[in-house]
């Protein structure tokens, strides 16, 4: 079962969708030339099925592909996340 990430920019998050249901998101509020990840949240029921990984990659990928931002990792799992992708450190404030 993959998960499908998408952006819902009217709550200001990455969602983390599995079949129908939402298994978590990361949300996030936009500064001038910054998005700065606040919160990260997996349903417990979904908890190391690979959700919450699915939703950084996905959001740090969107951050690149647009290209506008540099991203501020307050949330502490999209910290430990990007420290553990070292190719994702360039987009860090």
């Amino acid at each position: 079962m993959s998960v499908k990430v998408v952006h819902n920019e009217e709550q200001s998050r990455y969602e983390g969708w599995l079949e129908d249901v939402l298994a978590g998101f990361a949300e996030y509020q936009l500064a001038k030339g910054l998005i700065v990840f606040t919160h990260t949240e997996v349903d417990e029921k979904f908890e190391g099925k690979g959700v919450g990984s699915a939703i950084a990659r996905a959001a740090l990928d969107d951050v690149r592909a647009v290209g506008e931002r540099k991203v501020m990792p307050l949330c502490p799992f999209i910290k430990g996340w990007i420290q553990r992708h070292p190719d994702y450190l360039d987009l860090v404030y």
